[in-house]
């Protein structure tokens, strides 16, 4: 049976130099988040070229994806939300697009990684950290001391309102990279158990025919999960951002 971890190995594919001791290369994770950005920027741009009144295909997808994006930050952060509309549809469609690539066999899934994720957070959470103190200054600290809350027990619930806030970029990250991860290693295994039992012959590919109908079936779901995943992550930075605008809320 072939490593279900293997699948997730960085290998350098061309040295760029060093820095002190540590070597600085061009990996695959590298190749694939290039690819990911590749995709769509050709999708996106090569949609909205023509700017057509009567909009096709293309561009209809990519102006209900528009307005998919434009709605959910309307919805968490209102109207002025919408300043930030290039860093969550950015941030959108590249976690869904590397999602999607990360399905294709011999590809690599760049969200599953925790240091790719973490990366993407920590962007979300220094955004929220700068523009909220850049826009209230010392009165975006209201946002750690809930209206409504009796004294006796304030203390105790700003600091869990400190907490987490500090836990958001590990949440944020975890929730994206465990589900990426645990789903492509449930993939690895169960395809593995099509090449294995194949091995053995008319009896073998017999067997195999189970495992063969459960791999279709989780690829399925994972273009799902690739889906939700985003949506989830973008949803969530649409929340925090909202903390950021309306700290007092």
């Amino acid at each position: 049976m072939a490593d279900p971890i293997s699948q997730f190995e960085i290998i350098d594919l061309v040295p760029l130099g060093k820095i002190g001791n540590v070597e600085i290369s061009f990996t695959n994770s590298a190749l694939f988040m290039v690819v990911a950005v590749c995709i769509t920027a050709f999708l996106l741009l090569g949609a909205t070229a023509g700017r057509q009144i009567v909009p096709g295909r293309l561009q209809s997808s990519a102006e209900v994806v528009h307005e998919f994006v434009a709605n959910m930050i309307r919805s968490t952060a209102g109207e002025e939300g919408l300043r930030f509309f290039p860093l969550v549809f950015s941030l959108f469609m590249f976690i869904l697009i590397a999602n999607v690539v990360g399905l294709i066999p011999y590809s690599f899934t760049v969200t599953s990684h925790i240091v790719v994720t973490a990366s993407l957070a920590l962007i979300v959470f220094f955004t929220v950290l700068v523009y909220g103190f850049w826009k209230h200054r010392f009165g975006f600290f209201r946002l750690f001391v809930p209206q409504g809350i009796p004294g006796y027990i304030l203390p105790f619930v700003v600091l869990i309102e400190i907490v987490s806030f500090l836990s958001r970029p590990i949440s944020h990250s975890v929730r994206l990279f465990a589900n990426m991860l645990a789903g492509h290693i449930t993939l690895k295994v169960f395809a593995s158990f099509v090449g294995g039992l194949g091995a053995l012959g008319v009896i073998g590919w017999a067997g195999a025919v189970l495992p063969l109908g459960m791999v279709v079936a989780i690829t399925a779901l994972e273009l799902l999960v690739a889906f939700l995943q985003a949506y989830v992550f973008t949803l969530l930075t649409c929340i925090y951002l909202n903390d950021a605008l309306h700290p007092g809320h």
